[in-house]
């Protein structure tokens, strides 16, 4: 069975009533706990060969996308890949808004997909013209746009993005005020790690960001800070203590010149600074350490946190931060400093026995070391836990051993 509808043809079924009803037929079945043959040989017995893959391929990825898309995910159409790369509705609804602030009306998804973030330009008010060159990503938008009820907003069409940004004209492209550009940066299974072998590619980017004011283009959360063009903010954005976008805003939108966005409990807390704010001082190991959320540290702005905490790092080189108190913040996750020592397997793993430590989550930065491994090197017959910090202090390989618990 494949993963995927392998052509448009397979959506427009699963569009239909026979393949909405088939749909729903293999969600019941899911929900029963029924497996793949099982559940397969069912729906080819009771709605026929031709649906009963399909059906069952979209249901199941509707079942996976529930904890994201909450409601609308019963409703989506979805491929195994699109999923893997759909954003998250919040932080499209949220992208979609501060793009449309000055009252734009129009919009460009510059390569749909699914059209996720289509039907959040439809949802802030646009007016939007979703472009892709593969036929399944038309008619997966499509169907989305329809599903959700923006069908009367979204306009579909075959259109290379390459081309429509080289004729981009008076801060428009292909007649709309507002773009959205997500680049396919895999091929083949692969990260491409070089910008200029993305899809569209690096200088497709930098065109829109030049000709078109009020873009957003979404980039490698890895991208060099050198290569964000002058007067355009790069902002990184995390949820849960991970880095699940990087954006750069065009000159229209740009508001800063680094944004870390940190999302906790629902709530976007933004970091950000005009100027580079070099680096933070560094000092001894204190009573407590801090570890910066992700998105802090790729911006460039950890020592902001530093400054706002009475911080200092535990190496120049360590995105580690240390400071007398505990800190209520949401840009680190604090944790108590029982013991600071050289690195020593030995010397570490009888520490340990002798506190009743047995198990430990393994943190670290600045070290070769594999946290997993370690961490079952150091299991124990202790009934305590512990984390356990590997890193380098002042230059030398540090374990500082946190939030003893010796049970």
């Amino acid at each position: 069975m494949p993963d995927q509808p392998a052509d448009p043809a397979v959506l427009v079924l699963l569009r239909g009533p026979g393949g909405s009803a088939a749909t729903a037929r293999a969600a019941a079945l899911l929900a029963e706990g029924a497996d793949v043959l099982t559940g397969v040989a069912r729906l080819r017995a009771e709605v026929g060969p031709e649906l009963a893959g399909p059906a069952w391929e979209l249901a199941r990825l509707r079942q996976r996308a529930r904890p994201v898309f909450g409601a609308d995910a019963d409703r989506l159409f979805l491929t195994a890949g699109t999923l893997e790369q759909a954003g998250r509705p919040e932080l499209a609804a949220r992208r979609a808004a501060r793009l449309l602030a000055d009252g734009t009306d129009s919009a460009a998804d510059l390569g749909c997909a699914a059209g996720t973030d289509t039907v959040a330009l439809a949802r802030a008010g646009a007016r939007v013209l979703a472009v892709d060159r593969d036929p399944v990503a038309r008619e997966l938008t499509a169907a989305n746009a329809a599903a959700l009820g923006v069908d009367d907003d979204v306009w579909v069409v075959a259109g290379d993005v390459v081309e429509l940004v080289d004729a981009a004209r008076g801060g428009e492209v292909a007649g709309c005020g507002a773009a959205v550009l997500d680049p396919a940066r895999r091929a083949g299974g692969r990260r491409q790690l070089d910008p200029a072998r993305w899809s569209p590619p690096w200088s497709t980017v930098t065109t829109l960001l030049d000709r078109v004011p009020r873009a957003v283009v979404k980039v490698a959360p890895g991208l060099d800070h050198d290569r964000v063009p002058e007067g355009v903010e790069a902002e990184w954005v995390s949820v849960r203590g991970s880095i699940v976008e990087a954006l750069l805003w065009g000159r229209g939108v740009s508001g800063t010149w680094r944004r870390a966005t940190v999302v906790r409990d629902g709530t976007a807390h933004e970091l950000t600074a005009d100027a580079d704010p070099g680096p933070a001082d560094a000092g001894p190991v204190r009573a407590w350490l801090h570890e910066p959320d992700p998105a802090v540290i790729r911006s460039g702005l950890v020592s902001l946190v530093a400054a706002e905490l009475g911080a200092t790092l535990v190496d120049p080189t360590i995105a580690y931060l240390t400071s007398d108190d505990r800190a209520v913040s949401p840009w680190v996750s604090s944790y108590r400093v029982d013991e600071v020592l050289p690195f020593n397997l030995k010397k570490l793993k009888a520490l340990l026995r002798d506190r009743g430590v047995g198990r430990v989550v393994v943190k670290k930065r600045g070290s070769a070391i594999e946290p997993e491994a370690l961490a079952r090197q150091l299991r124990g017959p202790g009934t305590g836990t512990a984390t356990v910090v590997v890193t380098r202090v002042a230059g030398a390989p540090t374990v500082l051993l946190c939030a003893i618990n010796p049970g």
